[in-house]
């Protein structure tokens, strides 16, 4: 059976909105992984995939801000989520969120069916046998999925920095508030911080999308020396001991953030083709999970370890 990216789209609204909907009975910590983790996990992802695939589709010249703009409503949610998912656990219990916020999942479907159709290939009229021989194996090699294109060395290498930058991404929105309280401040304004990241990042997508459709420089290129900036970004994190340097640190790591964001996936065409894109994006998606799913356990078993070193060193200078 063969579904369209519309139905997928809407088959992943559906798992979404089960998963957070099953997830609100709260029967025990193995049904929420399984639930809110696995089930809405897979519905998120036939979603996000099929429509960032379409929209890849619909532009040509201006795909990297078509791309920024269709991503930009991840930071305008996140600048809001956190006091609204607040107050639905004060007003409806977190059972209570949880079903709420499933049923805003489901307008996934609407989305979904509101998205316009990509045009079907166009066969040949031709009566050429041969011509018609290669018409269908090429539209046969497109409905397929291409699993051939991870031989390819250039994509091999780019799925390796995707799993690398996916293990790090999402350390910093963990550990930001930690890192501001561990310094003596207030939660209000630790938590401000995310904010402020959240804002930068959309900024940063808006103004990479654009820059990128000037093609003053090839996607890969200025991917490349965004991620050089941010990796430098984080290393100057220690730096910041005091709110005002936070919200830089912040400000300089949303944008940065939000500029990798818009060309990353982008990108992907540049190295096999919009004709191999799907399939690619596929690939590329599923790799880089593996880096989101070891990073921030890894990040902090060493935070528990670097703070235990720290406790041993403390004990024994005060044993002395």
């Amino acid at each position: 059976m063969h579904l369209s990216q519309r139905a997928v789209i809407m088959v992943g609204g559906l798992l979404a909105a089960s998963g957070m909907i099953i997830a609100s009975l709260g029967l025990s910590l193995l049904w929420m992984y399984l639930s809110m983790g696995v089930l809405q996990g897979l519905g998120i992802s036939f979603s996000w995939i099929q429509a960032n695939s379409m929209v890849s589709h619909y532009f040509k010249h201006w795909r990297p801000i078509a791309y920024a703009i269709a991503s930009s409503g991840e930071c305008v949610f996140a600048m809001g989520f956190s006091p609204f998912f607040q107050w639905l656990i004060n007003s409806y219990s977190w059972q209570g969120a949880l079903l709420i916020i499933g049923g805003l999942q489901l307008n996934l479907c609407v989305c979904g069916s509101l998205m316009k159709s990509l045009p079907a290939a166009q066969t040949s009229t031709q009566d050429n046998s041969v011509l018609d021989t290669k018409e269908e194996s090429r539209k046969s090699k497109k409905a397929t999925f291409q699993c051939s294109l991870i031989q390819r060395p250039e994509l091999l290498l780019y799925i390796m920095f995707a799993i690398l930058a996916a293990a790090g991404f999402f350390i910093p929105p963990l550990f930001l508030v930690p890192y501001a309280n561990s310094l003596g401040m207030e939660q209000f304004w630790a938590a401000s911080a995310l904010s402020v990241l959240a804002l930068a990042d959309l900024l940063g997508r808006l103004a990479c999308g654009w820059v990128a459709n000037l093609r003053l420089v090839r996607n890969l290129k200025l991917l490349s020396m965004v991620v050089t900036v941010l990796g430098v970004v984080l290393l100057l994190l220690p730096i910041a001991q005091s709110y005002w340097s936070i919200l830089v640190f912040s400000s300089l790591y949303g944008f940065l953030f939000g500029c990798v964001v818009a060309i990353h996936v982008t990108s992907i065409v540049d190295i096999v083709g919009l004709e191999g894109f799907d399939s690619a994006l596929g690939l590329f998606m599923l790799f880089r999970s593996s880096g989101g799913f070891l990073g921030p356990p890894a990040a902090g078993q060493c935070m528990s370890l670097t703070f235990r070193h720290i406790r041993l060193k403390v004990l024994s200078h005060q044993e002395r």
